[in-house]
């Protein structure tokens, strides 16, 4: 693999250390960095996928400051996901990957608080392992309890690790649920009032911190709003918008045309996301969460007919321009955009 960076935002290069599989189509990708590498517990990073500059994915850090030996990410193999199936299958010990600079504000060590409930659902528990270690190791004085959601018990994450630290810390209160076939040890069910208020009987004295599918945290907000947690105490993080999936019609095609440096005129599914189009045709488009949260991926349309699902910090005299963020917008009829 090249390791020469081509991405203007992927600036630090990182080399594969190890990898660890931690749960079924779930790996640990444990880096070396080349460089001083600062970073916050919980927040995340992009990273070049395939070493190209047109590709970039985020991914939360999974490692811990001044806790982990290595910087890492752990990533869920998604169907057809370019990032996902990459990290998982392609890329080995010794390979060098590039990474942007630690981002977010999804993070214990911006949001201070003396009660924290950490709550992630599947691969969403990636940045609530990396805060909980910071704060078990850094603030001892604070009451923790975490909430780890899976689908069945043989798809937690950090199973291994939760044990040790859970013997380490006999103070940290972890809790895991499972939708289905849940074992001695796991609470039944999907995350609900129920599973919250065992967990946590003065919740509304929390903090709640909650990674994961979009459509689990609207559900998770509504219940701990139910039991008196304040909206100005409940931070999310997520990398995934529900509301584009499942859109793209796949026997209706139109036009996509792409003014830059040359003009380029391409046939897309009706529904694809333009971020998803503008990709296809190779074209360098900066991205980052994919959800329409960072604002990285601004383009503006020029033409044409297009549905916008979320306008994130666009100022209102940006969206009269055109201005869309691209993952959050879909592509419906005779698109033009200048890049």
């Amino acid at each position: 693999m090249a390791n020469t960076n081509k991405n203007p935002l992927c600036i630090n290069e990182l080399q594969v250390y190890s990898i660890v599989q931690e749960a079924p189509k779930v790996k640990t990708i444990n880096f070396i960095a080349q460089d001083f590498y600062p970073y916050q517990a919980g927040q995340y990073a992009l990273v070049s996928i395939k070493n190209t500059p047109h590709i970039t994915r985020a991914y939360s850090l999974s490692s811990t400051p001044g806790e982990s030996r290595f910087v890492s990410i752990t990533v869920r193999e998604i169907e057809g996901g370019v990032g996902s199936t990459w990290l998982n299958n392609e890329v080995k010990v010794g390979d060098q990957v590039w990474f942007s600079n630690p981002m977010g504000e999804f993070s214990c060590q911006q949001v201070l608080a003396d009660n924290y409930l950490l709550v992630g659902a599947g691969s969403g528990v990636t940045p609530i392992m990396s805060m909980a270690r910071w704060l078990l190791a850094n603030r001892p004085e604070v009451n923790l309890t975490v909430i780890h959601s899976v689908h069945s018990p043989e798809d937690v994450i950090f199973k291994s690790e939760w044990q040790e630290l859970q013997a380490k810390y006999p103070k940290l209160n972890l809790v895991i649920n499972a939708s289905v076939g849940a074992t001695e040890g796991f609470a039944s069910g999907r995350i609900s009032a129920e599973i919250i208020k065992n967990a946590v009987p003065n919740v509304s004295d929390y903090t709640v911190m909650t990674c994961g599918p979009e459509a689990y945290m609207v559900a998770l907000k509504d219940i701990v709003t139910e039991l008196g947690v304040s909206e100005d105490r409940f931070f999310t993080e997520a990398f995934f918008n529900t509301a584009l999936a499942g859109e793209i019609s796949s026997d209706k095609k139109t036009t996509l045309t792409i003014n830059g440096a040359k003009q380029i005129t391409a046939e897309v599914p009706v529904g694809m996301t333009l971020l998803a189009a503008l990709e296809a045709q190779e074209q360098p488009v900066v991205s980052g969460c994919r959800t329409g949260l960072c604002g990285l991926c601004k383009t503006k349309v020029t033409g044409g007919e297009y549905e916008v699902v979320h306008t994130g910090d666009l100022t209102e005299e940006e969206i009269a321009q055109g201005y869309v963020l691209a993952c959050s917008c879909r592509v419906k009829e005779n698109v033009s955009v200048s890049v």
